[in-house]
């Protein structure tokens, strides 16, 4: 029996999520190598502090000797860049990202549109953004954020899984309301926007963790998340969160102008105070404030993390409750 286009694309989505799966385990694997790795530096640096100890008491020349091993033992550093498993990770992300790719397509194709007119479809065109996003920027980033890849493959496979789940529907015809080149601009640029809100939000929880293990080095709970000592520092991911938060922004904003535009094509008014379009007003003030609060009322460190993942809190909110749960002219679920 011959399949269908959108029968292919449900199987390329399947492949795509257990290939995120073994992306996600070979991400975690890393991480926890990395902890692995501090530990096992801090122990050498342990026993090369008991060796110069040991040779302070037997005399000064023995006390030299023991400095010279003990910086050869805990200058040591481990090539974290190398990691198989984090090689690994990268590699199944592409290729999981291929057959997403593959599976919007297609989806796309069987529907004879675009493919992101529904729930379902707007989450897999907006989780392979994310994975865009994500590959891009390890491409142009001086820094090397595929650490990041826990987080993201976990939070693209979650969604994807809802989505298959509980959003599914068939291939049906637009509405007549969707029926206009401003559904391929203003979608398209929504869902490029959150696939950089999603990896801002991402940094600020590491940045989170980061900074909890920058001030509490020597407690318990910081001891268990010891693989955050090869990461980048707390200031950093925030000045990295804060430049990906930006670009979403203007992406945002020009989605904001844009589905004004398309509502007066398609209803005769600008704005309507309809759910959907309060609600894409809140995002928007959410991180305005984050920016502005950040930019001139110098929020920054913690305060800033919790602006940008309360931001994207509401693009979640925005995109499952309000969707599900509220009636209005944007009510495209297709459930």
């Amino acid at each position: 029996m011959q399949m269908t286009l959108d029968e292919i694309s449900i199987l390329s989505v399947y492949s795509a999520m257990v290939v995120y799966a073994i992306a996600f385990i070979a991400f975690a694997i890393d991480l926890a190598r990395r902890g692995a790795a501090v530990t096992a530096a801090a122990d050498a640096s342990a026993r090369a502090e008991a060796k110069v100890a040991v040779g302070a008491a037997v005399g000064a020349s023995a006390g030299r000797g023991g400095a010279a091993a003990a910086k050869a033992d805990g200058g040591a550093s481990v090539a974290y860049g190398r990691s198989p498993a984090l090689r690994v990770g990268v590699a199944m992300t592409i290729l999981a990202w291929a057959l997403h790719l593959t599976a919007t397509v297609l989806r796309g194709l069987a529907a004879g549109r675009v493919p992101w007119a529904n729930m379902y479809e707007f989450a897999l065109t907006g989780t392979l953004i994310i994975t865009t996003v994500f590959l891009a920027v390890l491409l142009i980033s001086k820094h090397d954020l595929r650490f990041l890849g826990t987080f993201v493959t976990g939070l693209v496979l979650v969604l994807l899984g809802v989505a298959t789940i509980n959003f599914y529907v068939s291939p049906i015809p637009l509405p007549p309301a969707l029926q206009s080149v401003w559904l391929v601009i203003h979608v398209f640029v929504a869902s490029a926007s959150v696939g950089f809100f999603a990896l801002g939000f991402a940094l600020s929880v590491v940045q989170l963790l980061q900074a909890r293990r920058e001030s509490v080095v020597a407690s318990a709970k910081a001891a268990k998340l010891t693989f955050l000592a090869t990461l980048p520092s707390a200031a950093t991911l925030e000045n990295l969160a804060y430049r990906v938060n930006i670009i979403g922004f203007i992406m945002w904003t020009f989605t904001l102008m844009a589905g004004a535009i398309w509502a007066e094509k398609a209803w005769g008014r600008y704005w309507g105070w309809d759910t959907k379009e309060v609600w894409t007003f809140i995002i928007w003030v959410v991180y305005a404030g984050y920016i502005h609060a950040r930019a001139t009322r110098g929020w920054r460190g913690s305060r800033s993390a919790w602006l940008s993942i309360i931001g994207f809190s509401t693009v979640l909110f925005n995109f499952t409750v309000v969707n599900l749960f509220f009636k209005g002219l944007h009510a495209y679920s297709g459930l």
